[in-house]
């Protein structure tokens, strides 16, 4: 796949350059839409999703201990590397949340949408099925390096976790407060909204003296 020519050839290379893996780690195998919109649990909606916002999907890596040369975990024995050409710029989380279902190993999404490109995750073991995305054209620096592929996965979590110092907090202790962090951002938000909307001076009051313990808060949390 390396050896052709075009514009396929510039993005397998570019995606190279960005992630750094070993060639033997490489797949590059087309997957049929089919193979998702086919199963009994996919309904019109999303397969119309599917077909609107998905123009290509590409299995580029699979991170394996017979790829990689690293140690598989109980939790995770393989990490897959998806490749997802866009026809929109618009990352499509229904599809994602449908593909995370049928595949049940962890997925590096790279997306492109004509020159641009992005990165997400998923984090499986969560409950609400975390997702993590980069900005466009932002070039995450991933580390595929480590004693076991369970801590390369969380390696690769923490490159999308801006808010929290990911080199003096143990895994699950910085998804819980970048969680925190997302929730109380939201609340602030809200508040903000909501005092601006209220035209009672007590009300107010009492609404800002909310809304300054929760940015007390979350100044703590970063």
């Amino acid at each position: 796949m390396i050896k052709r020519f075009g514009t396929h050839y510039f993005y397998c290379y570019q995606i190279i350059m960005i992630l750094e893996l070993p060639k033997n780690c490489l797949v590059d195998k087309f997957v049929s839409k089919t193979k998702f919109t086919s199963q009994v649990l996919v309904n019109t909606k999303l397969k119309d999703e599917f077909t609107r916002e998905i123009k290509r999907i590409t299995w580029k890596y699979k991170l394996a201990e017979t790829t990689l040369m690293i140690q598989a975990t109980q939790k995770v024995k393989e990490i897959q590397i998806f490749e997802i050409e866009l026809k929109n710029k618009e990352i499509p989380k229904n599809v994602l949340k449908l593909i995370d279902k049928l595949i049940p190993y962890y997925i590096l999404y790279y997306f492109k949408y004509e020159n641009n490109f992005a990165f997400g995750i998923t984090l499986k073991d969560n409950v609400s099925k975390d997702y993590y995305f980069s900005d466009w054209n932002e070039e995450l620096k991933f580390n595929f390096h480590a004693i076991n592929l369970k801590i390369v996965l969380e390696n690769i979590i923490k490159q999308f976790i801006k808010r929290v110092d990911t080199d003096n907090n143990n895994f699950q202790d910085i998804i819980e407060k970048d969680k925190q962090i997302t929730i109380l951002t939201k609340e602030i938000q809200a508040l903000k909204n909501k005092i601006k909307q209220e035209k009672q001076f007590n009300k107010k009051v009492e609404l800002n003296k909310t809304l300054q313990e929760k940015q007390k808060l979350l100044g703590k949390l970063k």
